[in-house]
């Protein structure tokens, strides 16, 4: 009744306020709208982190959030980009169409409950330590309010939210963009979970991956091993070469593994081993020379173990291209919205899991707070990086940790499964749902300054995946033997 209430007073001021007004009229709209809503999304919220899928298998993550959307109104079109868990919902027509990203896929190895110690779940294996469960349910519910507005307000153009998978090493964005999804985009906005309030515009390192799988000979260790050629030599020669790399690369350069495969007994001759890679650089140019070497120290590791590689590329992206006139006009929504407020509940909760902490330079209290507008770069990846070549892409963070959490830890795990997340969730779709209200008032053009995406081609060169598992197998394009 109270939202039914609203609503026919917001279309009696549509009548009787200046266009001027209509902004501010519609930004009220949408922040009650939310609010009123705010108990359902907090339930699709820990539904998702209860969840905790992985890359590519979202099945039920990405099955809610498109329900949600369907009772809203939208069409929803899903399986898109030849991938099952992707999907796009739009709602309305004509310019200017303003699209949402939407994550919601977990990490491996970080179970953990919504308490301020270690404790995992003993029946999940996985967690939303980058939490893509807030992210997924902060962008729908900010495109059903901003659905809403467009209805009941009579204002043209398109919103459309793009559920996209597997961020967490699958760059699924990049197959959406690659399979045009964006080309009639005129703005694109998205949001992630962290520590702080800051819409600063920022860049981030391209990336790439892969899975370098050695094979040998086996043979008994003790008895026999003249016979053997051992994978587990050429994975760890393959390492030691890479390490020494390190010293003869940009600073910039991040390089990091994991040996997702040794043997299986220390009295057999490995005969399969893997290492899994990820290379990283600001700049994609860069990247591809470094990771030249890369692939140089796997053939060299080969040759002198006496064993053979083969590498599959597993995902790419580019670096993220920061929008200032996005950036500044989310900037000062956030600003008017406000930071985050703890009950004397969540304020214990913080204060103990602080203490799990090593030193961190962000204070209790900073919740409260916007930080400065500054540009700068971060050392982690996204696809986001891919759509914001091709599309003005602005985007923010909302504090759904407490202060110092990083992520990727048990901590963003167990603070995005209680209140604290929940509250900056809220947050983050009030900011997403204020600001397209914004740009359907006032569309963005190519005359108006920095608006104006810039073009470039993905760095990984196959397009036919396939679905064996959470991580996205590549079947043409990309294998390298040697």
């Amino acid at each position: 009744m109270q939202t039914l209430t609203y609503r026919i007073t917001f279309a009696l001021a549509v009548l009787l306020v200046p266009t001027v007004g209509l902004a501010q009229q519609g930004k009220d709209y949408v922040r009650q709208a939310i609010d009123s809503r705010a108990e359902v999304y907090r339930d699709v919220a820990m539904q998702i982190w209860d969840f905790a899928e992985l890359g590519y298998l979202e099945e039920k993550s990405s099955a809610l959030l498109q329900e949600q959307l369907r009772q809203s109104g939208f069409q929803v079109e899903t399986g898109v980009a030849d991938i099952p868990t992707a999907f796009v919902a739009s709602y309305g027509s004509g310019q200017p169409v303003i699209a949402i990203l939407a994550e919601f896929d977990a990490l491996p190895g970080l179970s953990q409950e919504a308490v301020p110690s270690r404790q995992t779940r003993l029946d999940k294996a996985s967690g939303h330590a980058c939490g893509h469960h807030l992210f997924g349910t902060a962008s729908t519910a900010a495109a059903i309010a901003v659905k809403d507005w467009l209805s009941q307000s009579g204002t043209t153009g398109t919103i459309r939210l793009y559920g996209t998978p597997a961020e967490e090493g699958g760059s699924g964005k990049v197959y959406m963009v690659r399979a045009g999804l964006f080309d009639d985009v005129d703005v694109v906005l998205h949001w992630h979970p962290g520590d702080q309030n800051s819409a600063s515009p920022y860049t981030t390192n391209a990336n790439r991956s892969a899975k370098f799988r050695f094979q040998g000979v086996s043979s008994h260790a003790a008895g026999a091993p003249e016979r053997g050629r051992s994978a587990l030599d050429g994975v760890e020669a393959m390492d030691h070469m890479v390490n020494l790399l390190r010293e003869h690369v940009p600073q910039e350069t991040r390089i990091h593994y994991v040996i997702t495969q040794g043997g299986l007994a220390p009295n057999v001759v490995p005969e399969n081993a893997e290492v899994y890679y990820y290379v990283r650089h600001p700049d994609a140019q860069e990247l591809n020379e470094i990771w030249e070497r890369v692939l140089q120290a796997a053939r060299g590791a080969a040759m002198g173990t006496g064993t053979t590689v083969q590498w599959e590329v597993i995902h790419g992206n580019h670096s993220v291209l920061p929008n200032h006139t996005l950036s500044r006009l989310i900037h000062a929504n956030l600003e008017q919205l406000g930071g985050i407020h703890y009950t004397p509940e969540e304020t214990v909760f913080a204060q103990e899991i602080r203490r799990t902490f090593g030193h961190v330079d962000l204070p209790l209290g900073s919740e409260k707070t916007i930080q400065p507008y500054k540009e700068q770069h971060r050392a982690s990846s996204t696809d986001v990086g891919d759509v914001s070549w091709m599309v003005p892409t602005g985007g923010f963070r909302a504090a759904t940790w407490v202060p110092g959490t990083g992520a990727h830890s048990w901590q963003a795990v167990a603070a995005g499964g209680m209140s604290i997340g929940l509250k900056g969730m809220i947050l983050a779709a009030k900011v997403l749902a204020v600001t397209s209200v914004d740009l359907f008032t006032d569309p963005p053009s190519p005359s108006k300054p920095n608006v104006s995406g810039r073009r470039s081609a993905a760095l990984i060169s196959s397009t036919k995946p396939c679905w064996e598992t959470g991580i996205l197998r590549w079947t043409t394009g990309t294998e390298g033997r040697w």
